[in-house]
């Protein structure tokens, strides 16, 4: 079997230390049904989990995109690594000396550009950090920092630098380290003069917070001026390291806590992350000042399942605020919303009334989103004028309207009904108009853009019909999941039927446990899965693997399979032979007609007696 030149007692050595269910939990959040583990998978869209985790078995596999294989396959799919490379890694966490050159037998290598810009990112957060707390240069930004609450431990930890005013402080750094200086404009961290005469960095006289991705490592800058100069902020731009509508301020430190509290509280800005770290609320992002996404919102339900979004109290802070909602929600997130008062940011919030009441008065009394949308269109109406008041109420109905469960609506209008002294009664009958005339509106579901993954309230579901399988090829699919657990009925395939399977990747499925089982190993799905390195094979095995052998297995059974196997093409030739006939008829040649019928006679008896 094709290993990468891995031998396969080096790969069960090293899955033998790593559980899938901790290899996988770290980045997708799963959640115990049965004997399995569900959440969402990492791969595609989804709103509705269909990634399913076997721990029993090892394996992991996705119903909705076909996804699947081993601890290996996974780490190879997440982190774009080589075969060996991915062995490499896990030996390497798990303490095992294999004596492995991780380049060695690998597939592709890092992209050497890449590697080369991460270097030169840590280069330069080194270097920023130094100026900052090391040189006169560094002291104005240091004491501006410290003017906003920052102490020099927070400075330390988050890995705060200071850009100086010169034009080519980092540049001629680079460039004496012998770094491409072309490479760094493309990489974000110079820019190009315009006479095309050399370069020049791109921050300067600013303070910078590093930006990491989330293994933490150094992506790019997020520097903010101190005085008057414009842009107030300035974010590296996008390269092959950085994408902005991805990426998330201080993932990389505050994940192990999302993933344990399954909560992430979402900022707009580098200092509010800091300052609420420091105030105990560790499981903190931000956008970096740029507008929630949907694919920061996909990212962030595949860690948590509730958001609490923590944005400026000012009025382009709610706004944002309410934005965010219908994106977060989308993805499946249930989002909350910090209440901040008096236009203050979380910042200035925790500097002036301190830590425990920020975290007891702002984000431990978040409000669900639909109470925030209350509160954010009251504002727009004079609720002392009746004609305001009522179109305040029909308006707060639309909203509730929206809501699915039936107890949530009950209970905010009995809170609408009794705050403005109107019969609870009537108000439900106006919200039931609301809903039907919405429905009437909208016969669609909850997830158009991908209808297999998609089922409509109390009705049929929307997605696509599988194409139902032929008999044989079902046949080999049950027969292939059996030979996954069983050695000797392998054996028994393999001298009854041998290579005669009529789908081509079910064939190759079946030579590999040919020679899995000859090779003595034992019967282990996720071992197997593992030596394949097909990302066909690999998915088709996860598929058949989650199958099992748990069906009534015996002689009787194993023959039947077979023999639906080996009728396919016997089908296929009697087939063949009647559309040959019907040629001959057509042409006038009965005497050949009449030879093909007996012919045709014959392969039926066959195929019968078989």
């Amino acid at each position: 079997m094709s290993n990468g030149r891995i031998p396969e007692e080096i790969i069960e050595a090293v899955l033998k230390h790593h559980d899938i269910v901790d290899v996988v939990g770290r980045y997708v959040h799963l959640s115990k049904q049965g004997h399995y583990m569900k959440g969402l998978c990492p791969f595609h869209s989804e709103k509705t989990p269909s990634f399913t985790v076997t721990p029993e078995k090892q394996i992991y596999h996705c119903f909705g995109c076909g996804a699947g294989g081993g601890a290996i396959q996974f780490l190879m799919a997440m982190e774009g690594y080589s075969f060996a490379e991915a062995i490499s890694h896990m030996a390497k966490e798990a303490n095992l000396d294999i004596g492995l050159d991780p380049q060695a037998g690998g597939r592709t290598q890092q992209n050497p550009e890449k590697t080369k810009l991460l270097e030169a990112y840590e280069l330069a957060g080194k270097l920023y950090q130094y100026i900052l707390k090391n040189t006169e240069q560094g002291k104005q930004a240091m004491q501006y920092l410290r003017s906003r609450g920052l102490h020099d431990r927070m400075i330390e930890t988050f890995g705060i630098g200071y850009a100086p005013p010169q034009w080519d402080t980092l540049a001629q750094l680079l460039e004496r380290r012998e770094f491409s200086l072309p490479l760094m404009e493309k990489g974000g961290l110079l820019s190009a003069r315009q006479d095309g005469q050399g370069y020049f960095d791109k921050f300067r006289d600013r303070i910078l917070f590093p930006i990491h991705d989330w293994k933490g490592q150094l992506i790019a800058f997020g520097g903010r001026a101190m005085g008057d100069a414009q842009p107030k902020y300035l974010n590296s731009p996008e390269s092959m390291l950085f994408y902005k509508s991805r990426s998330l301020y201080n993932f990389h430190r505050s994940r192990a806590q999302i993933r344990k509290q399954q909560q992430l509280v979402l900022f707009e800005g580098y200092v509010d992350v800091i300052k609420a770290w420091e105030a105990g609320v560790t499981n903190s992002v931000a956008t970096m000042g740029t507008a929630l996404t949907e694919e920061h919102a996909e990212f962030i339900r595949k860690q948590a399942d509730q958001v609490i979004v923590a944005y400026d109290g000012d009025g382009a802070g709610q706004a944002a605020a309410y934005k965010s909602i219908p994106i977060l929600e989308k993805a499946g997130c249930l989002v909350k919303v910090a209440m901040i008062p008096n236009n203050q940011d979380p910042d200035d919030y925790i500097s002036t009334q301190g830590s425990e009441r920020f975290v007891r008065e702002v984000i431990e009394a978040a409000v669900p989103s639909i109470k925030y949308k209350l509160l954010y269109f009251r504002k727009n109406f004079k609720l002392q004028e009746d004609g305001d008041k009522l179109r305040y109420i029909q308006q707060a109905l639309k909203i509730i309207a929206d809501i699915t469960s039936p107890i949530e609506r009950e209970h905010y209008v009995k809170e609408l009904a009794a705050e403005f002294h109107y019969s609870f009664e009537t108000a439900m009958q106006n919200l039931n108009e609301i809903r039907l005339q919405s429905e009437k509106n909208n016969r669609f579901g909850d997830n158009n853009d991908k209808p297999w993954n998609n089922v409509m309230n109390d009705a049929r579901p929307r997605e696509r019909t599988p194409s139902l399988f032929p008999a044989y090829h079902n046949a080999e699919r049950q027969l292939l999941a059996i030979m996954m657990y069983d050695r000797e009925v392998t054996h028994y395939v393999e001298r009854k039927l041998g290579d005669q399977f009529n789908v081509d990747t079910h064939a190759a499925l079946a030579a590999y446990l040919y020679a899995y089982f000859a090779q003595g190993f034992e019967p282990n799905a996720s071992n197997f899965i593992a030596m394949l390195q097909e990302a066909d094979l690999e998915g088709l095995a996860s598929s058949l693997a989650m199958m099992g052998n748990s069906h009534g297995v015996n002689e009787k059974v194993i023959d039947d399979y077979i023999r639906e196997i080996k009728k396919y093409p016997q089908q296929q030739q009697i087939e063949r032979k009647r559309e040959e006939m019907i040629r001959a008829e057509r042409s006038g040649d009965i005497i050949r007609a009449a030879q093909i019928g007996i012919e045709i006679i014959s392969l039926e008896k066959q195929l019968k007696s078989s």
